[in-house]
């Protein structure tokens, strides 16, 4: 396990609700284990109530939370230039945060104006790891954790359409929102794999996960009357926000990862993808879009 006397820093961002879910559970688990915890949060009403939900239930009082809304890159600068003048070390940077197919809207934009989920679930992490990673360079062994999606195995990157509308797709029917939202968790995959790379050498290492179909996930983004629909079945096919932090912890604290910097993991495993998540030239390529969009180069 990452040396447990030291300042842990997590960053959790859940736009859905901050005070439920795997984003809350493992805040709560590494506060309980004697991690100082960072909450990054859009919405600062949620923040604080997370902020008291974590420190009751951990019993730790070493647990902050800032306001940041990834979907605005004015933010995620101001958010790390705080950060990084208050926080002393940064151990395990946790990109949580997702803009699910039905929270997004079909044609939502960030404030950037990028498409919605491309600019969330992608670019708000790009930009935060890229501004914190002389930090974790300085503080290592360290970490970075992608929070990413099964559902990156049917996602596909249109650079045509990135190029264009600075978005990973336009359509508004549910199938095609959907099909953006799983373009934007294979972003995630293929920015750990080009992120691993770039590691090489230093004491930083990375992963993306599958957390698991989460059952407060599903009633998050999906009818009332699907849910009464549903309720039978959620309890044995669908994993509770505890059982779903289980593989975020396990890429954040798990002994003797580091040779598997750039996996993906799923059900604390690391598991093989396919060639399209680890496409070395499309890995790449995202990248260098990505640092063009946030004004890096």
């Amino acid at each position: 396990m990452i040396q447990t006397q030291s300042l842990w820093k997590l960053h959790e961002l859940n736009l859905g609700g901050s005070n439920t879910g795997i984003g809350k559970v493992t805040a709560v688990d590494l506060a309980r284990r004697g991690a100082r915890v960072v909450l990054a949060c859009r919405s600062k009403e949620r923040g604080e109530a997370a902020l008291v939900d974590v420190k009751r239930e951990s019993g730790s009082d070493n647990v902050v939370f800032m306001q940041l809304d990834l979907g605005s890159l004015t933010s995620v600068r101001t958010f790390a230039e705080t950060f990084l003048k208050t926080e002393a070390r940064l151990d395990i940077l946790i990109n949580n945060a997702g803009q699910s197919q039905t929270s997004a809207g079909p044609t939502g934009r960030t404030a950037d104006g990028l498409g919605m989920m491309f600019g969330v679930n992608h670019i708000g992490h790009f930009l935060l790891t890229h501004l914190l990673l002389e930090r974790l360079k300085r503080c290592g062994p360290s970490r970075v954790v992608n929070v990413s999606s099964t559902a990156h195995n049917f996602g596909k990157i249109d650079f045509d359409c990135l190029n264009t509308h600075k978005a990973l797709g336009l359509g508004t029917s549910f199938m095609e929102v959907l099909q953006v939202y799983s373009d934007s968790k294979l972003c995630n995959v293929l920015f750990t794999h080009e992120l691993a790379k770039k590691l090489q050498g230093t004491d930083v290492t990375c992963y993306s996960l599958h957390p698991g179909a989460i059952n407060t996930e599903l009633a998050r983004n999906t009818s009332s009357v699907l849910q009464m629909c549903l309720k039978p079945f959620t309890a044995f096919f669908f994993k509770n926000p505890v059982q779903g932090a289980q593989t975020t912890l396990h890429c954040a604290l798990q002994e003797g990862l580091e040779p598997l910097s750039g996996r993906y993991f799923s059900n604390c495993t690391v598991r093989n993808v396919y060639a399209k998540a680890k496409d070395d030239a499309a890995a790449k390529k995202l990248w260098e879009f990505s640092e063009r969009v946030c004004g890096l180069v």
